[in-house]
């Protein structure tokens, strides 16, 4: 996986990635980076795999059947990942069964991968890696490089071999020649593109036409998925971890896509996209700017919101003057920034009043009025004159006049504390019944 920054924009772009770990690679796995977007795979977009021990098994057992039968198994793999997986697995169940069939894999890119994973050994499993020092699980002992004369070699045996499609290549090469024996076996272990000549076998078809001659498939044909893709559960998962902003789904079939797509905004509630090949998609993202906050600011918010630490939980608006200086940008209190610039500060207020149907004193209007303020802002500091106004934060000022029967309440505000004004208003609309 990719993460990749450009100023404030970020995207984390994947390949092939399984979020279950194998017998030499661990799981994937990615921190909460929370990037704008979040490219990733989708083969198996619709797919939730069964349990991985129990396909394990039943592919041991099958190839055990087979050659303990005197027949063939072919298992077409790409040259990393796949390959070494099923090749521990074979190993392991090879020497603990002291089975004598030999094991084969295609020269070429897989042994220059498993040279690769020897010299990496750190970058595997933690199993793998706890046993190293008595035995690197990649220097095989049962398994040996293939060479294309042993194609005809009467006997069982097993093959791995390139690439994992049968659309070329030597896995073709031997399938072509193993197809028309009944005793002998194909295991898939992976995708097969539509079009190939695996997923016409794994489709069904038993005639096959190469060079104007007809191939009569007899082989069996298995299907055993130990893809390197993530499943529909994995995918959803690393969208979990990582907390994009926005989804891109790449690499899988439109139809699947739509239904992951659909599911990824309805869980997580963000977009997502999936672009079609040669199609532009445009991603909107929001800019963050960063500053520095001056203490005094701070302190001063602090004091007013009756606060001794942040709570981040309840997030409160900080008003400031935003002043930028040799190429630093800072957030500080408006007086600070004033005295600087040597400007003299003025002060914008607001004030609305409400007429209410109250009979009594205006005292104990007045007093009924802040007990109510008082329960519902109780992180503001509120003082009680004794002429009957109330002080909240020392910036908003709430007065009571009229007569016996109509009371008139002045609500006024600096322009900074508009929340905190609105809020009053509203209280003050619903009357004094607390």
């Amino acid at each position: 996986m990719f993460h990749i920054k450009s100023g404030q924009q970020s995207l984390v772009y994947t390949g092939d990635y399984n979020m279950t770990p194998d017998r030499h690679l661990g799981a994937a796995w990615i921190d909460k980076c929370r990037p704008d977007l979040l490219i990733t795979e989708s083969t198996y977009a619709t797919t939730i795999r069964d349990s991985k021990r129990c396909r394990e098994r039943d592919f041991l057992k099958k190839v055990h059947s087979c050659v303990e039968k005197g027949g063939k198994v072919l298992i077409p793999v790409f040259a990393l990942g796949r390959a070494q997986e099923l090749c521990i697995l074979l190993e392991t169940y090879w020497e603990r069964m002291n089975l004598k069939a030999p094991i084969y894999f295609s020269l070429g890119l897989t042994e220059k991968a498993n040279h690769y994973y020897k010299l990496f050994i750190t970058w595997t499993s933690q199993k793998i890696k706890k046993t190293f020092v008595q035995r690197n699980m990649f220097e095989f002992k049962h398994i040996k490089p293939f060479d294309r004369s042993y194609i005809d070699n009467p006997g069982p045996m097993v093959v791995f071999a390139t690439p994992g499609m049968l659309h070329a290549g030597l896995s073709l090469q031997i399938f072509r020649k193993w197809a028309p024996n009944e005793n002998n076996m194909l295991i898939m272990p992976g995708y097969c593109v539509a079009g190939t000549i695996g997923h016409k076998v794994l489709g069904g078809i038993k005639r096959l036409e190469f060079d104007k001659q007809v191939l009569e498939v007899k082989l069996q044909v298995r299907y055993m998925s130990f893809s390197a893709h993530a499943d529909a559960k994995g995918i959803m998962q690393l969208v979990s971890q990582c907390e994009p902003c926005n989804v891109m789904l790449v690499h899988g079939e439109a139809a699947k896509m739509d239904f992951l797509k659909q599911k990824i905004q309805q869980e997580f509630g963000i977009d997502c996209f999936k672009p079609a090949n040669g199609e532009t998609a445009i991603i909107r993202t929001i800019h963050n700017v960063p500053l520095d906050v001056s203490v005094t600011l701070l302190k001063r918010e602090a004091s007013l919101s009756g606060l001794s630490i942040p709570d981040p939980k309840r997030p409160r608006i900080l008003n400031g003057a935003l002043v930028i200086k040799s190429n630093k940008t800072q957030l500080v209190d408006p007086v600070e920034a004033m005295s600087d610039l040597g400007l003299r500060q003025h002060q914008l207020r607001f004030t609305s009043t409400i007429s209410l149907d109250d009979e009594g004193p205006v005292a104990d209007t007045a007093d009924r009025l802040y007990q109510k303020i008082k329960s519902k802002l109780k992180d503001y500091p509120i003082h009680y004159s004794s002429d009957g106004s109330i002080t909240i934060s020392d910036t908003v000022l709430v007065r009571v006049s009229g007569d016996e029967e109509t009371k008139d309440i002045a609500v006024s505000w600096l322009h900074q504390d508009e929340e905190l004004g609105s809020f009053l208003l509203n209280l003050l609309s619903n009357g004094l019944e607390t």
